[in-house]
């Protein structure tokens, strides 16, 4: 083991999209289960179970999984910046109903 291992916290590692669709296409042609397919790639079963779960989500609705993952991405966005709107429109309310009182 070298110090450079030591010293660096884990790093997740990252797959492409290419990759995850070989990995799914694996499973579904071959009569193979998900934990075999998976040693054999050399990553654990729960990420090609996922993965698969993910590919047959996007297919069922009509999409790419890269589209649903965009879609799901521009849903937190959204939604972050609707909390942050609610947030000032409150913060306003609260300001003008104390100017109102001391126009009184």
């Amino acid at each position: 083991m070298q110090l450079e291992d030591c010293m660096n916290p884990k790093t997740r590692r990252q797959y492409t999209d290419e990759f995850k669709a070989e990995a799914v296409r694996l499973v579904r042609d071959s009569a193979r289960p998900v934990a075999h397919v998976a040693q054999d790639l050399g990553i654990a079963d729960h990420l090609l179970d996922r993965w698969r779960a993910e590919l047959q989500q996007a297919e069922s609705q009509g999409h790419t999984r890269q589209s649903m993952r965009a879609e799901q991405g521009e849903l937190v966005r959204l939604r972050r910046e609707n909390a942050i709107l609610k947030q000032e429109r409150d913060f306003l309310r609260r300001a003008a109903a104390c100017f109102a009182k001391e126009s009184r």
